[in-house]
């Protein structure tokens, strides 16, 4: 493998998910012109979180976990053949379960959403006394049973990723999820010029209609998702058999590591739940807020983190045996080279993370009171955002040495550590009107501060796995080794960026958002890169020739 093959493969990633974040944001930016931060808002995000439990515990993660690592020696040994097999078996096996998983989550859909938003039971008899003007419950409950289908046909789509990543065929199964992103747009836009009068005036009905709009969006989203890379699938893989089998070699393997790897993702699932069911005791608002401050949380993550990761999935699993040395070498290069942008990006989320999130979503139905919730929550997740970038780099090695069951376990504490921390945090916090603390003019939103909570939360349970991981691995291989004073100079630089950019905003006038980011945000990345630049960081020259190298065809 020659040096320039591994910022292709990177770069390729990296593009490809910048694209499907980008066009997240560009989804969610809709989203709130229509439906603001409220209640429908809050209901959009209830809906996908409780399918999402199919794409979360079968998709990319236990896939990564259980698929790649078999089909990557397959194809290490030249026995793509084999490599075929294997795939159709998994295949077969995913869909076996994901279509019993898909009935089931649509026959009990009123069960499972009633455990979830339990704190919503009781919308029908407030509606019956006048004190709700609908059911948050039975509209969720109509959701679900769309988006549960698409949550299947996603980790079918996750399966496909797996296989391509291996034969190192990066942008189409991370540009994919663009079609999903662009049904939803369509969908939306569509359905809200046949009522728009309606929805500038906040009927109910209207808004009702545009929020179903984008969950059938998502349907089709979903099946475009996998479709798109079919064609290029069928091309790489010699031997594909689709064939019900536990047999077939690899598969009891797979199996092996898919159990733990799917406890694991099941925990964080949990998690997820855990939030849901703790965020439906707070004002209207809060879960609509934690979704948008989770957008742009999660856009480092999949860039710089999880790009870095999935590339070096496959090339980990082909070197581990027997090669510890450039193992570590090349899994603390990794670390490196994603904290080398998370870290500014961290920085500027607590500094300038306010003209972002305006940038990002301040039109339409979101105004400046919403502006402040966000940024808020944005800001407490923010503090864990090193930690949890650094995590899904220490999790691949131990998927590749075939260690599953340490992250499962150190995922689980990661739920209650931060549950015990959200809960007496988000229920203080939301006693606190965003409104009166930022010195605003009250309106009928009443948005509190509730779900700040939940981020600080999310932050310290970051840092406790992130310390469990790393002690966990240097237990076993003494060798490795943070780079932890690489990072602290990467922090020294991006404080002295933001420092000299928030000066610069406070001389600006008051133009319009998007004119300020642009301005404060694009000094800040400068000073930031300069800086790195004159100090020579080798990661600098690495992601600029990723960018320069073109992708693999």
């Amino acid at each position: 493998m020659t040096h320039k093959s591994k910022p292709s493969r990177a770069s390729t990633v990296a593009a490809g998910i910048f694209l499907s974040r980008i066009l997240g944001l560009v989804r969610e930016s809709v989203v709130t012109f229509f439906l603001g931060v409220g209640a429908h808002a809050d209901m959009l995000q209830a809906a996908f979180i409780a399918p999402n439990v199919l794409q979360n515990l079968l998709g990319e993660g236990a896939i990564s976990a259980a698929f790649v690592p078999v089909y990557s020696r397959f194809l290490k040994d030249g026995r793509e053949e084999d490599a075929g097999r294997f795939a159709g078996a998994v295949f077969a096996l995913l869909v076996v379960a994901v279509a019993t998983l898909v009935l089931i989550g649509i026959a009990f859909a009123r069960p499972i959403v009633s455990v979830m938003l339990y704190n919503w039971t009781s919308d029908a008899a407030r509606v019956a006394a006048g004190e709700l003007p609908f059911d948050r419950l039975a509209l969720v409950v109509k959701a679900v049973r769309i988006v549960f289908p698409m949550a299947g046909i996603l980790v079918l789509s996750a399966w496909a990723l797996g296989v391509l990543n291996s034969h190192r065929r990066f942008f189409v199964p991370y540009f994919a999820p663009v079609l999903w992103n662009l049904a939803i747009i369509a969908a939306l836009v569509v359905a809200a010029q046949a009522v728009m009068d309606q929805v500038l005036l906040r009927d109910i009905d209207a808004l009702t209609r545009v929020l179903f709009a984008a969950f059938v969006g998502a349907l089709i989203g979903g099946i475009l998702q996998f479709c798109v890379q079919l064609p290029l699938v069928c091309r790489v893989m010699k031997g594909f058999r689709l064939r019900l089998s536990v047999r077939v070699e690899g598969v009891m393997t797979a199996i092996r590591a898919f159990g733990p790897a799917v406890a694991g993702r099941g925990v964080s699932q949990l998690s997820s739940y855990v939030d849901l069911f703790l965020v439906t005791f707070l004002a209207a608002g809060g879960l609509a807020a934690m979704r948008l401050a989770l957008m742009l949380y999660l856009l480092p993550i999949s860039l710089f983190g999880l790009s870095v990761a999935a590339a070096e999935l496959p090339e980990l699993s082909r070197m581990s045996e027997g090669r510890m040395r450039p193992f570590l070498a090349r899994l603390r290069a990794s670390v490196r080279q994603s904290m080398f942008l998370t870290m500014p990006v961290t920085v500027g989320y607590l500094s300038v993370g306010f003209l972002i999130v305006a940038a990002c979503y301040r039109r339409g139905a979101f105004g400046l009171e919403d502006n402040y919730l966000v940024w808020a929550v944005l800001c407490a997740y923010s503090l864990g955002l090193v930690a949890t970038t650094i995590s899904r780099l220490l999790q691949n090695a131990f998927w590749v040495l075939g260690n599953t069951k340490t992250p499962a376990k150190i995922a689980a504490l990661r739920v209650v550590v931060s549950a015990a921390f959200a809960a007496p945090l988000m229920l203080w916090l939301d006693q606190w009107a965003v409104s009166e603390v930022v010195g605003l003019a009250p309106d009928d939103s009443a948005l509190m501060f509730g779900a700040v909570g939940l981020g600080l939360g999310s932050a310290v349970a970051a840092w406790i796995e992130l310390w469990r991981l790393y002690t966990s691995l240097h237990g076993r291989m003494d060798a490795f080794a943070l780079p932890w004073r690489a990072i602290l100079v990467m922090a020294m630089l991006a404080f002295g960026a933001a420092a000299a950019s928030l000066a610069f905003w406070w001389l600006l006038p008051a133009w319009p958002p998007i004119a300020l980011a642009g301005l404060v945000v694009g000094l800040f990345a400068a000073l930031y890169l300069g800086s790195a630049h004159l100090l020579r960081f080798s990661e600098l020259s690495a992601w600029i020739a990723r960018l320069r190298l073109r992708s693999r065809p």
